[in-house]
């Protein structure tokens, strides 16, 4: 392992001498001078709570990145809890209670299909428009800091960020693939995004209608959800497989399946803020490799342009020196500050949504009369899926 005396080159930084520690082995290690060593600070130093969580939202990425995390987590169970009495009502013929626009986020297919339907028509359907307008939201979040609504807001995030953890705390460690292993297995959520993109790309304006308008897609949320409240066999055991794999291997699905991580990744590419690293004043301590759950080897690059980068601000934390490994717009820029990364995910995120509020875009128009009319269809053939096609319906379906 090598080390290297800092070479300082930026006034007014002081220069030091050269201080050099070899190791048993032979190995040089590079030192930090004083002056550059990163002050670690002591949040429990402030006795007033208050002022400590803001002191900590401030000043730790992490701090900042689990608090969004959980209030995430927190509203996306909120938003279960009101499908399911919208469910139970429908399904039971009592008043319908609130169905929360929100949950339209998981339905990314639907939400592919809309936007292409907007792009070529410029008419925001009103059958599922909160989830175009979500879908907008994560795409924005890309665009601004790469794959951060991941590792920032994504609910399967942090449901794969937790799982590991849990398996490095039972097992010590967590398995790292070979990338004879690795890198094909990436390639299967860029596979399956090709089929969506391809799929979605050969529909024209008439079969986009057709599949936005349809029975089976009004339905779809009340579809996804009965899916997994009556999971059967095959596919429960898929899920406890990929739970016992994200426990044994970093992101197992993030990293390996997920095809809105591949879409992510690649138009990341486009975002102009990007983790930076300053080869002058770098270490060469290899802690913000060691650091990244991506597995990225961000000590050997000036920039971090990896599609696996979710801007986690896991390896910026880990840097032992300052200002070295900072968020910056090029390698020359000022760097970003780092309370204002998060802000910035949620910021961006929170006024594409909003609009979509503000100009009423948000609650979808099917009228509570029709949702009690499909409710009592649902078994219908109407409202099955036949190998990737909707079944063909009528003016009064």
């Amino acid at each position: 392992m090598r080390y290297h005396e800092e070479v300082v080159q930026e006034p007014p930084r002081v220069e030091s001498p050269a201080i050099v520690g070899v190791t048993s082995s032979g190995r040089i290690v590079k030192k930090i001078p004083a002056e550059l060593r990163r002050r670690k600070i002591n949040f429990s130093s402030e006795p007033v709570w208050m002022k400590r969580i803001l002191w900590r939202l401030r000043d730790d990425t992490q701090f900042q990145r689990t608090v969004t995390q959980l209030a995430i987590v927190l509203l996306c169970v909120w938003i279960g809890i009101e499908f399911h009495f919208f469910v139970k009502s429908g399904m039971s013929g009592e008043a319908f209670s609130v169905r929360p626009p929100g949950v339209e986020g998981f339905l990314p297919i639907s939400a592919l299909i809309s936007l292409k339907f907007w792009l070529q028509t410029g008419v925001i359907n009103e059958i599922h428009p909160s989830g175009l307008f979500i879908l907008l939201a994560i795409l924005g979040v890309s665009l601004a800091l790469k794959k951060a609504f991941c590792s920032w807001l994504c609910p399967i995030g942090t449901l794969s960020e937790s799982l590991w953890m849990l398996g490095r705390r039972l097992f010590g460690r967590n398995l790292n693939l070979s990338r004879w292993i690795d890198y094909p297995l990436r390639s299967l959520k860029y596979m399956l995004l090709s089929f969506f993109v391809w799929s979605v790309w050969n529909m024209d304006v008439a079969s986009l209608a057709a599949f936005i308008y349809s029975p089976y897609n009004k339905m779809a949320d009340v579809k996804l959800y009965l899916f997994f409240a009556e999971i059967g066999g095959f596919a429960l055991w898929t899920i406890i497989g990929l739970v016992l794999l994200s426990v044994l291997i970093k992101n197992f699905w993030c990293r390996f399946l997920c095809p809105y991580g591949a879409l992510l990744g690649l138009s990341g590419f486009l975002s102009p803020l990007k983790i930076t690293r300053n080869k002058t004043t770098c270490i060469d301590c290899e802690l913000c490799t060691k650091a990244c759950p991506a597995r990225i080897k961000v000590h050997k690059v000036e920039r971090v342009w990896s599609d696996e980068c979710t801007s986690c601000m896991e390896c910026v934390e880990a840097c032992p020196v300052k200002q070295t490994l900072d968020v910056r717009l090029s390698a020359k820029s000022k760097p970003i500050p780092t309370w204002a990364v998060g802000f910035l995910v949620v910021g961006v995120f929170v006024a594409i949504t909003g609009m979509a509020i503000m100009t009423s875009h948000w609650q979808n128009q099917i009228p509570a009369s029709e949702y009690q009319h499909r409710f009592q269809q649902l078994d219908s053939p109407l409202y099955q899926h036949f190998r990737g096609k909707v079944p063909a319906y009528g003016p009064n379906d």
